[in-house]
């Protein structure tokens, strides 16, 4: 799916307005709750022209059309800046599937799309309104991250809304190892991150442009313990998590590997500059009884019973 943004500034080509008009009729139910045409069941070309004009003039504004296997599966309407200065974010102001769609993750593919463009202008999150009686559009948008930050009218129609916030985490790849000694326990680090607070994690990190998992699950495991004499088994499992890493939101794919190796404690003459500048404050051999039942969070969850899970096969 691509987005591609109307010109602004021009009257909507006759052929995609038809397309815009077809869209927005298949809508029917989102706009009886929305009152933003006099008819939801009789939506004309002329209305969306008159709905979407504001858009295409304004300065800060985009309406995109989402478009898959060369059709219209929906629109978005954004805005960099929000006339209130104290907004730093940028907005959604729309988002809309063809209701032929509905089901596919259309509506996902859409955000995502949205928030990469937002990503790479530099901003950092967007927010948007969701009307207080669409509990559809609420369930929708918090499951992708939207958390709550306030109940007010709309400015166009004083509509009572719900406004919503998202943090627009910078994509990082990396990969760790699970080293498990003779007697089943398995080495991890302590940090202290000032979202995720203090929790434990494998030696690891994220990979240099270039590198495979495995390659950078190596490297990692060899700068951060000064263990040259290991590499990195068969794939225990893959994971997601967010936190923040000099200041930047980041949202973390960790590949992890599993290996054997003997029970001792890192050792190098750099070891000390490397985990300074990770952040790891200390380390430990965790048996699986501690796993089952941590004082701090582990990374990843439940590292006890995949541990476990692996080993039976």
């Amino acid at each position: 799916m691509i987005l591609e943004p109307l010109p602004a500034g021009q009257d909507i080509p006759a052929p995609v307005l038809t397309e815009l008009t077809a869209l927005y009729a298949s809508n029917r139910d989102f706009f009886a709750l929305s009152d933003d045409f006099p008819d939801p069941d009789d939506i004309r070309p002329e209305q969306v022209a008159a709905a979407l004009a504001e858009d295409l003039a304004h300065p800060d504004a985009e309406v995109l059309l989402a478009r898959g296997a060369g059709r219209l599966v929906g629109v978005a309407c954004t805005l960099a800046r929000h006339p209130d200065p104290a907004d730093p974010d940028p907005w959604i102001g729309l988002l809309m599937v063809d209701a032929g769609e509905h089901g596919r993750g259309r509506g996902r593919q859409i955000a995502r799309l949205v928030e990469d463009r937002f990503r790479k202008a530099g901003r950092t999150a967007v927010r948007l309104a969701v009307l207080d009686n669409n509990p559809g559009g609420l369930a929708f948008w918090t499951a992708l991250g939207y958390a709550y930050v306030a109940q007010r009218p709309d400015r166009a129609l004083g509509r009572p809304c719900t406004v919503l916030r998202k943090v627009l985490r910078t994509p990082r790849s990396a990969a760790r190892v699970a080293v498990v000694d003779p007697e089943g326990s398995v080495f991890l680090f302590r940090y202290d991150n000032p979202e995720a607070g203090a929790h434990w994690a494998l030696p690891g990190g994220g990979l240099e442009p270039g590198e495979t998992s495995r390659e950078g699950a190596l490297r990692e495991l060899r700068e951060e313990t000064g263990w040259t004499d290991l590499e990195p088994g068969p794939l225990l499992c893959t994971w997601e998590h967010d936190f923040t890493r000099f200041d930047t939101h980041i949202r973390q794919h960790d590949d992890i590997y599993v290996t054997r190796g003997p029970r001792r404690d890192p050792a190098g003459p750099d070891l000390a500059a490397e985990h300074a500048r990770d952040g790891i404050l200390t380390w430990r051999w965790w048996t699986r009884e501690e796993l089952a039942d941590p004082d701090e969070p582990v990374w990843p969850p439940h590292l006890g019973r995949l541990l476990a899970e692996f080993e039976q096969g």
